[in-house]
């Protein structure tokens, strides 16, 4: 049985800025080092100990990751041992998503696009090790609409399935008129637009407590799937692929039901497969009630990721072989979730 791993990470080390241009070299990124000060644990109940300085920002570097996955596998310093990792959990494809980006690395646009540039060139190498197998999502230069296109088709000749969003970007939401030259890309290009756990607003994500990564991170997301829907932007959109990433599938119901009230207020028609209908996909968790989910999001919109290289509630390492063990779904959903909905997602 084939797998797609729809949410797997790369952990950034010192080894992604090596593909910094000589003329962004002063945005490199410093790893600091806390030698006192108040602890702070990171999610396996150890000491936070590494830090990256970018852009004047600080952000934990060592805190979210999973000792289940060798230092050689999740910062790809070594592509066969990831290789050899997949193969030891059935994994077929990776789909990669970054770490430090899930929320405001940077803060100007000179450093976004250094850091974006140097990043995608990262990952377009490690692609170039094994193309079948390891596939990635682009970080798309925001702040600089100038250099989209030419970066995102540079993205898509090297092995990008999709452009990585967070729930908020630069303090907009997701359907303010300044993305949808980037919505256009993505329906040019053929490349999902791939949400994921985080959030991009300096603003917002900086006026929650650390600890409130559930509010920051995984409703801001929710969020953007209500707003797309209620905008009715994926309509305005139609050959865009939406994907939403590491924030459980439990809240579909939810979604459904309040847009229901919501569209017949607008005297708009819900459609009988809201997801179906808007081409967006949700990745679910070996924990969720699925049998529920299914009722709303249907057989073909559901997937599934392991979460790879990270520690934290959503992470997995066997979401996989737990999937194919349920006896509460159907044989041939299970295959859709762990296979064939993610690659309709991401056009592998």
């Amino acid at each position: 049985m084939g797998c797609v791993d729809a949410d797997a990470h790369v952990i950034e080390s010192p080894l992604t800025w090596a593909h910094l241009a000589p003329e962004d070299e002063r945005h490199r990124p410093l790893v600091v080092t806390q030698t006192w000060g108040r602890e702070i644990k990171n999610n396996e109940g150890g000491a936070a100990r590494e830090y990256w300085l970018m852009d004047n920002r600080i952000h934990a570097k060592d805190r979210n990751v999973g000792s289940d996955t060798t230092v050689e596998s999740r910062e790809m310093q070594d592509v066969q041992a990831r290789l050899a990792h997949m193969d030891e959990l059935d994994i077929d494809i990776q789909v990669l998503y970054p770490t430090v980006f899930l929320r405001p690395a940077v803060r100007t646009r000179d450093a976004e696009l250094a850091m974006c540039r140097a990043y995608n060139r990262w990952l377009a190498n490690i692609w170039k090790h094994a193309p079948e197998r390891l596939r990635w999502v682009a970080m798309p230069p925001l702040l600089s609409p100038e250099k989209l296109a030419d970066e995102l088709k540079w993205a898509k000749d090297n092995g990008a399935c999709g452009i990585f969003m967070r729930g908020l970007e630069w303090d907009r939401n997701v359907a303010d008129p300044y993305f949808f030259p980037l919505y256009e890309l993505a329906s040019e290009l053929d490349l999902a637009i791939a949400f994921h756990s985080g959030n991009n607003s300096i603003l917002h994500h900086d006026f929650f407590l650390e600890d409130t990564t559930f509010t920051k991170f995984k409703l801001a997301v929710v969020g953007a799937f209500h707003t797309l829907l209620e905008k009715n932007i994926p309509a305005t959109f139609p050959d865009v692929r939406w994907g939403f990433v590491e924030i459980s599938a439990q809240w579909v119901p939810y979604v459904c039901h309040d847009l229901r009230y919501r569209f017949l207020r607008l005297g708009r028609r819900m459609p009988d497969n809201l997801l179906e209908a808007n081409r967006m996909w949700v990745a679910c968790e070996v924990t969720d009630d699925i049998p529920y989910i299914l009722q709303y999001a249907g057989d073909d919109q559901l997937v599934i990721g392991t979460d790879y290289g990270h520690h934290d509630p959503s992470a997995e390492i066997n979401a996989f072989t737990l999937m194919r063990d349920r006896t509460d779904i159907a044989p041939e959903v299970i295959t859709k979730i762990t296979d064939t909905n993610a690659r309709a997602l991401y056009g592998l």
